[in-house]
C-alpha cells in the first residue's frame, strides 16, 4: 500500500480530496501553502495520519480560494480566523486567516505528502506556527499536546532547531 492509499484509505477518500484542493488552486496560480500537521509530516522522520489539513492562502487571494473550492463541491464555514471547507472525505479543510500566517507561502517549498504534491510552510515556519499554537492560551489541552509532539517530532528530526524554542517549552518537551 502506497503512502497516498493508507491516506487515502484512513481519511475515507482525503486523498482525493487534498488533490482536488491542491488542483484548484495551482490551476489559478494562487499562493498558498500546508501548515500544521501535514506541514510537520514533511519534516518529521515519521509521518502521522490526520484528517486535518490547515493552510494559509495570502490574504488578497482568500476569498478567490474560497470561490475555487465551492465551485469544486466544497461546503464552506466561515469563523473569525478560518475558512473550513469540507468535500467528500474526512478531510477538514482549514483555510487559517490569522495574520502571522499570511507570509509563510512566499518561503514555502514543494514537497510530496502522503504522496500528493504541495507546497508547505519552510521548516522554520512550521516550527514558529506550532510553537504559536502551544503557546495560545485558548487553546484545548488536547490541541497543546499534540502540537508539543509535534515540536518533539520536529526537533528530533531537525535538532538545530531547539536554538529557536523558548526554555519553558523546552522544559516541557524534557519532562512532559
Amino acid at each position: 500500500m502506497t503512502l497516498r492509499q493508507f491516506y487515502d484509505w484512513q481519511t475515507e477518500g482525503g486523498a482525493k480530496d487534498v488533490s482536488r484542493m491542491v488542483a484548484a488552486l495551482e490551476e489559478r496560480e494562487i499562493s498558498w501553502c500546508m501548515i500544521g500537521g501535514l506541514a510537520v509530516n514533511h519534516w518529521a522522520q515519521e509521518p502521522m495520519a490526520t484528517a486535518d489539513v490547515d493552510l494559509v492562502i495570502v490574504s488578497e487571494k482568500v476569498d478567490e480560494a474560497a470561490e475555487a473550492l465551492k465551485s469544486i463541491g466544497f461546503t464552506e464555514n466561515r469563523f473569525e480566523w478560518s475558512i473550513n471547507f469540507k468535500g467528500e472525505s474526512k478531510v477538514s479543510i482549514q483555510i487559517s486567516t490569522e495574520e502571522m500566517y499570511m507570509t509563510f507561502p512566499s518561503r514555502s517549498v514543494p514537497a510530496c505528502v502522503h504522496g500528493i504534491l504541495m507546497h508547505v510552510a519552510s521548516l522554520e515556519d512550521t516550527l514558529a506556527g506550532k510553537l504559536a499554537a502551544y503557546m495560545d492560551p485558548g487553546r484545548r489541552r488536547t490541541k497543546k499536546l499534540k502540537d508539543l509532539l509535534d515540536i518533539g517530532r520536529l526537533v528530533d528530526t531537525h535538532p538545530e532547531l531547539i536554538a529557536l524554542i523558548p526554555e519553558q517549552v523546552i522544559a516541557k518537551l524534557n519532562n512532559p
